[in-house]
């Protein structure tokens, strides 16, 4: 051990403790205690890595390019070159050299966790090291080599658990894979490029091929602009001249890519999308290309695309190991997510950031459960509806605001009967002021109105007809009347009579959700008094106020709505006098019970 001096570039060659003078049989052991002792001594600082030189550096790549007797001497000499790889550039060129990739492969391929570990650590040293062209080179070899594939098969899915230098080395693996888009990100669309604008004529064809092509045949120059014009407007681009859109970088030309890429692998998909948004008429279509772009800056946030890589980060995506293209096909997932999310908000263009801002948490949570495939995170996100999502925002609002404690949740529950009969009070109320309603003839026409309400007395719902443009009526001037007493049951939907008569045309199916029915008795016979209410309010308010008549519960979306806003302004004018007052999770300990009870005042001894 005497050789340490020399080794570490203090004096003499650095090569004499690793030709240490000892028996063959011991000369792996020696071998490892002397790079592990090598290594304790270079971690104190007190030499520069640099230092070391080249014939140095060259007998320890033998160390890994061997095939030794004992196995505890790569992964030493792995961890060596690489803190030599990330210390000196120069030295680190040598490393990447003398190194071959296959054989970093050989040593991932060796089912021992700390080998693999090391060889991965060399491996994304190497990596970073070298320039953005010799870094694509060497991914794109080992993506042939089939390294993705088995680090998903071998190393993320392994019976054995992860270690965390594992992880970090893969978390810098995956940020390397993605940084290979950055030069796409940062370059924007160039008007004059032939390429470029032959790849949007491919996109638009690919939307309106029959449409566009055919009509387009035969026409002037100026009428085949106009055409194309139009449809690009129909894709989604803000203006006529799509190179304006593409010229924001971020996303640049990545957006372009996403969106071939969505074209050429999932054809139907694209199709589907742009025809159902470019054909309707009410202000309710998605933008495609638009979306597309936005999409691509939100993906390239969230992934952090061209940001340096942390030093101690583990925050790797498993799926990006699964497949090929991996951001590409998350980009086919999320732009179909954008449109079906656009649908259930029911948006316009001028909702278009609020969209936005409910697909990136849709995308955002489900990045943070770690899906270990494409398909996993499919699943995950398409279940994360829009509707879910404000669940879990008022679910976190109310932790951050302390409102789910044991005590507070307890409190809550107390509250619920009285607030309920406020709101059954409520209903009444409505259904006593009365609604006019719209009938619906055997042709459809809309053309006829009649008036209900509920006597002040509730014990009878009082109708007729009306003229259009009068007052409301009187309750004496009804000349229908069915008996509360007499009301069966409360249909609503597709097993409401009338609507089932109405047969399958479109405006039956747009009548399901606000048609209403009472069934009551009519001598021995069971009648319908049949309603289509005005608005999605006014239905809630009815099918609640005739559950309450006839004592089943108010079930409506309406009712939940209006309880949880009564309960928190309840709850929080309960609490005012405990403001700024911490509520515990467990209610205090009960007291031991005294050790005797002489304290107790007898009532039965009379006073004098």
């Amino acid at each position: 051990m005497c050789g340490l001096g020399e080794m570490v570039g203090l004096s003499g060659p650095d090569l004499v403790l690793l030709s240490p003078r000892c028996p063959p049989s011991s000369l792996g052991e020696v071998l490892a205690l002397s790079l592990r002792a090598f290594l304790e001594l270079m971690e104190h600082g007190v030499v520069s890595w640099e230092t070391l030189s080249i014939p140095f550096v060259r007998k320890v790549v033998c160390y890994v390019n061997m095939n030794l007797m004992d196995a505890s001497v790569p992964p030493l000499a792995l961890g060596l070159l690489e803190s030599v790889t990330l210390s000196s550039p120069a030295l680190g060129q040598l490393v990447k050299s003398e190194v071959p990739l296959d054989r970093l492969l050989v040593h991932l391929q060796v089912m021992n966790q700390q080998l693999q570990t090391k060889a991965m650590a060399l491996l994304t040293a190497l990596l970073q090291g070298a320039s953005p062209v010799e870094r694509k080179h060497m991914l794109d070899y080992l993506w042939q080599r089939n390294l993705r594939q088995f680090i998903y098969k071998n190393i993320i899915h392994s019976a054995a658990p992860m270690g965390d230098e594992m992880a970090h080395h893969l978390y810098v693996l995956q940020a390397l894979m993605l940084g290979l888009l950055e030069p796409r990100m940062r370059t924007p669309l160039d008007p004059y490029s032939q390429e470029q604008r032959e790849q949007l004529q491919v996109l638009r064809q690919a939307a309106f091929e029959v449409e566009g092509e055919s009509s387009g045949t035969g026409l002037s120059a100026d009428r085949r602009r106009s055409l194309c014009a139009r449809e690009f407007r129909k894709l989604g681009f803000s203006n006529s001249n799509p190179a304006q859109d593409l010229e924001r970088v971020p996303p640049g030309l990545l957006a372009l890519d996403n969106m071939l890429y969505f074209s050429r692998n999932a054809p139907s998909a694209y199709s589907r999308f742009v025809l159902e948004n470019s054909s309707r008429e009410d202000k309710h279509e998605c933008p495609f290309a638009r979306g597309s772009i936005q999409l691509t800056v939100l993906l390239c946030e969230l992934l952090h695309v061209g940001e340096p890589c942390s030093e101690t980060a583990q925050d790797f995506s498993p799926m990006f190991f699964g497949q090929d293209q991996s951001f590409h096909e998350l980009f086919c997932v999320g732009i179909q997510l954008l449109n079906k999310t656009w649908k259930e908000m029911r948006a316009t263009q001028e909702d278009f950031d609020k969209v936005m801002q409910v697909v990136r948490e849709q995308l955002a949570r489900t990045l943070a459960l770690k899906p270990t495939s494409l398909e996993l995170f499919r699943t995950k996100v398409n279940a994360l509806t829009y509707g879910e999502v404000l669940r879990l925002r008022q679910t976190e609002r109310l932790h951050q605001e302390g409102t789910l404690a044991p005590p507070i949740l307890e409190l809550r529950e107390k509250l619920k009967p009285e607030l309920m009969g406020l709101i059954r009070q409520q209903r009444l109320l409505h259904l006593c002021e009365g609604t006019l309603f719209r009938k619906i003839s055997s042709r459809r026409r809309q053309d006829k109105l009649w008036f209900c309400c509920l006597s002040p007395n509730h014990k009878l719902l009082q109708y007729g007809d009306m003229e259009e443009g009068a007052s409301p009526p009187t309750l004496e001037s009804l000349p229908e009347q069915l008996p509360v007493a007499d009301m069966r049951a409360l249909l609503t939907g597709k097993d409401c009579p009338h609507v089932r008569e109405k047969g399958s045309g479109k405006q039956s199916k747009d009548l399901y959700e606000l048609a209403f029915s009472i069934s009551y008795d009519r001598g021995e016979e069971e009648a319908y008094l049949n309603f289509i209410a005005p608005s999605k309010r006014e239905f809630y308010l009815w099918t609640d106020g005739l559950s309450a008549l006839l004592g089943s519960p108010m079930g409506s979306e309406q009712t939940r709505l209006d309880l949880e806003q009564l309960l928190t302004m309840e709850t929080k004018l309960r609490l005012l006098e405990l403001e700024n007052v911490p509520i515990p999770e467990q209610p205090p300990p009960v007291p031991p019970p005294p050790t005797n009870f002489n304290f107790c005042y007898d009532c039965s001894i009379a006073e004098p």
